[in-house]
């Protein structure tokens, strides 16, 4: 290396990065039982308290998205009702039920990895989750998107 050349050193993972690719590995396990892969963990003070993913398929519940699964055992973990100090990490953007689920559960953050043009909650309600709620989004958002794409791809092909 000569004097004045520039080294590009591959930036630390972030901790939002760290979560959400938690939720991926969550994602992956709905893809693998053809559910919309969707993942989802809530954290709490550095630590994951609750992983889930889609099982509207598995349990023929429409309501059985990541987030509601999430929501349900990081309360039970708590033994309350309000995650006012918790983040949600969500690959793909909250529906507008589970936004308004989010609201209800009081969460702090919610970080998600792709926006969903057809179904989110920015579409139809963006003040949809609570107040003090601070959003983030386009964390992991390729690996999120490409996983939907291939599934959503793998399902064409399959109904031809």
């Amino acid at each position: 290396m000569l004097i004045g050349d520039t080294v590009k050193l591959k930036s630390p993972v972030t901790e939002d990065e760290k979560f959400m690719k938690e939720a991926l590995k969550e994602a992956v396990k709905a893809f693998q039982k053809d559910e919309i892969p969707v993942g989802a963990v809530i954290v709490c003070q550095g630590k994951i308290i609750s992983r889930a993913h889609n099982l509207s398929e598995q349990l023929n519940d429409p309501t059985a998205h990541a987030e509601m699964q999430a929501i349900t055992m990081a309360t039970a973990a708590f033994g309350g009702k309000y995650l006012d100090r918790c983040t949600l990490y969500v690959t793909l953007e909250p529906c507008s039920m589970c936004a308004a689920a989010l609201n209800w559960a009081q969460v702090k953050r919610v970080v998600y990895g792709t926006s969903d043009p057809k179904r989110g909650y920015t579409l139809y309600s963006p003040d949809l989750l609570h107040p003090k709620c601070e959003t983030q989004k386009g964390i992991c958002e390729e690996e999120s998107s490409r996983l939907l794409i291939s599934f959503f791809s793998d399902k064409r092909k399959n109904n031809v």
